[in-house]
């Protein structure tokens, strides 16, 4: 990828004959990596533009960059923050976190060491030159997706559920693999709970609906939020797609396509980090983002399955079932072999990157 290749990623409205192909071509431009060595170009908009392809709460992407002295911060966008859904901004330091994960894995690969340092205002990353050290997780950036489909429910090799736990394990988090039937039931159990006290909340809702893009048209132009083609969902015009939404999101509905997308996994993660603060949240991140990009490596889909812990009743009694005491549990997910689903809109480089040119002319 060139250095001009971010930018040019920039979604461009289709005309509506043509917006399902249109949004697969966006779609393969953007989710393009740059190529492992040394950096030509605009080395930061190549770290934004891998950063920006992270996971993250309803493809929200609450971040901004900001080139630095010595290297670059990453900012928490506020502005783009899910009070219904993530009142006290877990999901979105989380997404940080995610974030960053990705940001260091390309800065090995284009030949920078990556130095962390956290504030709940701004994350540091200072890069000091390496030699080139790229690796499977990296190029697994550019395939991995939230596969929001059934999976087919075969079982995972020991070898690989261990390789799975280990790359989620770091100094300050933890993973509770679940590969028995009779768990993952439980984690059903609580995510119908969850799930079904979600959909009769009217605030969550309607903070989902407006995340939602009804059609790629829609989704190529806003750049952000959750796509239906990324649902297996065909394309509805916007004021149709707002209008029935809340007529068809009923529980009883959603409880029975959330429990058969549960039952086809082959495992369930749940991670969990030391901390209950802004920074144990931003390093749960980066280990789901770790435990996505194995899981791409081996082949695997993955997917949320979050509804337990996003509620503080449930999320409590969620922890004592899991056996975590005290211990917040912060993110599950799902995974297995299944097909893959077409992968997000991510906003322009652009438009996350302030530049130091940029701010000395301001």
């Amino acid at each position: 990828m060139d250095a001009e290749l971010p930018d040019r990623s920039r979604p461009t409205k289709p005309a509506p004959g043509d917006a399902a192909d249109r949004f697969a071509q966006e779609m393969a431009s953007l989710w393009r990596l740059p190529q492992a060595g040394s950096a030509t170009g605009n080395l930061v908009a190549s770290l934004v533009h891998c950063a920006r392809l992270a996971a993250n709460s309803h493809n929200s992407q609450p971040w901004r960059f900001r080139e630095s002295d010595r290297g670059i911060d990453l900012i928490p966008d506020f502005s783009r923050r899910l009070p219904a859904v993530d009142p006290d901004d877990h999901h979105l330091y989380a997404s940080l976190g995610c974030a960053a994960e990705n940001l260091c894995l390309a800065a090995y690969a284009l030949g920078r060491v990556p130095e962390l340092s956290f504030d709940a205002e701004r994350i540091t990353i200072a890069l000091a030159p390496i030699v080139p050290q790229s690796t499977a997780r990296f190029a697994a950036i550019a395939q991995r997706r939230t596969s929001r489909s059934a999976y087919d429910g075969s079982q995972l090799s020991t070898a690989a559920l261990t390789q799975l736990e280990r790359a989620v394990h770091s100094s300050g988090v933890d993973c509770l693999m679940i590969a028995d039937r009779q768990r993952i039931d439980t984690v059903l159990e609580f995510a119908l709970t969850a799930n079904t006290a979600q959909l009769r909340n009217r605030a969550f809702v309607a903070e989902l609906r407006s995340w939602i893009r009804f059609n790629t048209v829609d989704a190529l132009d806003s750049s952000d939020g959750l796509a239906s083609a990324c649902f297996g969902n065909p394309d509805l015009p916007t004021w149709l797609g707002r209008m029935a939404f809340p007529l068809l999101l009923r529980p009883a509905s959603e409880n029975r396509r959330l429990a058969a997308h549960i039952r086809s996994a082959s495992a369930m993660v749940v991670i969990s980090a030391h901390r209950d603060n802004p920074a144990g949240w931003f390093e749960a991140g980066r280990a789901a983002q770790r435990f996505q990009l194995e899981a791409t490596v081996l082949g695997l889909q993955t997917a949320w399955i979050n509804q337990p812990v996003e509620s503080p009743a449930s999320r409590a009694s969620f922890a004592r079932a899991m056996g975590l005491s005290d211990q917040r549990p912060d993110l599950v997910l799902r995974v297995g072999r299944g097909p893959q689903t077409p992968h997000s809109a991510r906003r322009p480089v652009s438009s996350i990157l302030s530049c130091r040119a940029q701010r000395a002319r301001r």
